[in-house]
């Protein structure tokens, strides 16, 4: 995973949020794809040793050792990539639990790369979901991310829930329990993920920025982090599907975006749980993300 540059907070969420639910997206995509067990799709990466099925869940874990990661066997070109999963309560900074979509190993040193990553935190404090979107290099060398970071109207340790990025030729859109929270669309090609990339989830020590900007480590003190996955999901078109396979929508509408009542759950949670916005962020250089010139 690409190293990020350092960041800082635009928005602040109120603790008067708590409890809060979003409105009904009207439309539950998860519903729409089967799900697959892991050995269906995925294959072990790396740690295989911090790796075991638990009760028909994937668990994979860090400790001072090593993390783990797994990879699904076949690249897409487009699809709906979900999996439901828990998080580790308590003291869980500077790990990095994550589930994206990747072609770092077919393109090193020039990938594309869209991420779901829970950034872990201290007690008393939420874990951060954070959304990016890394395209032909941005994610290496000098990095050009496009992050955008959540709290959850929900605590993510006390069970599963499912997340998803949905990816087609025009849109990515990512989704939790199946309610859009931020829909980035094709400007360009230059500022898109169009080659193939293969679906990842990881566990890994990210100290030195994960945790407000590396402030606080990863202490092994409190050793296994453990992640849970399970409910995996990844269907559309494989890069070895033919070309008139059709991308999948996660909306109601075959030719993709959001509907009214979606796109009003995605303003609702953005209204309410967004707390940084790169297009936000006066400290960016925003010649290198035109997406933000609107």
């Amino acid at each position: 995973m690409a190293f990020l540059i350092p960041l800082v907070l635009i928005l602040m969420v109120q603790p008067t949020n708590a409890g809060s639910w979003p409105p009904s997206p009207g439309y539950y995509p998860s519903s729409k794809f089967r799900s697959m067990s892991f050995y269906q799709g995925f294959k072990n990466l790396w740690g295989p040793q911090h790796q075991r099925m638990d009760n028909n869940a994937l668990a994979i874990w860090l400790d001072s050792n090593s993390g783990s990661g797994f990879k699904s066997v076949r690249p897409f070109r487009s699809g709906y990539f979900g999996a439901s999963i828990k998080l580790q309560p308590g003291y869980t900074a500077g790990v990095i639990t994550a589930f994206y979509l990747s072609n770092n190993e077919a393109h090193p040193g020039y990938h594309d790369e869209v991420d779901i990553e829970f950034l872990g935190t201290t007690f008393g404090k939420p874990y951060t979901l954070q959304t990016n979107v890394y395209i032909r290099g941005s994610g290496d060398g000098r990095i050009i991310g496009r992050e955008m970071k959540f709290h959850l109207w929900f605590d993510p340790t006390q069970g599963f829930h499912h997340y998803a990025i949905l990816w087609s030729p025009k849109e990515i859109i990512f989704l939790v329990d199946d309610v859009p929270i931020r829909r980035y669309q094709r400007q360009s090609v230059a500022t898109f993920p169009l080659r193939p990339m293969w679906l990842y989830g990881s566990i890994w020590d990210a100290s030195s920025w994960a945790t407000e900007d590396g402030k606080y480590k990863a202490n092994y003190q409190y050793q296994p982090f453990v992640g849970m996955y399970t409910n995996f999901k990844a269907t559309g078109c494989s890069a070895y599907a033919p070309r008139w396979c059709h991308p999948v929508s996660a909306s109601p509408f075959r030719s993709g975006g959001l509907s009214t009542r979606q796109y009003m759950a995605m303003r609702w949670v953005q209204s309410h749980f967004l707390v940084y916005d790169y297009c936000r962020d006066s400290k960016r250089d925003h010649s290198l993300t035109p997406e933000c010139w609107g």
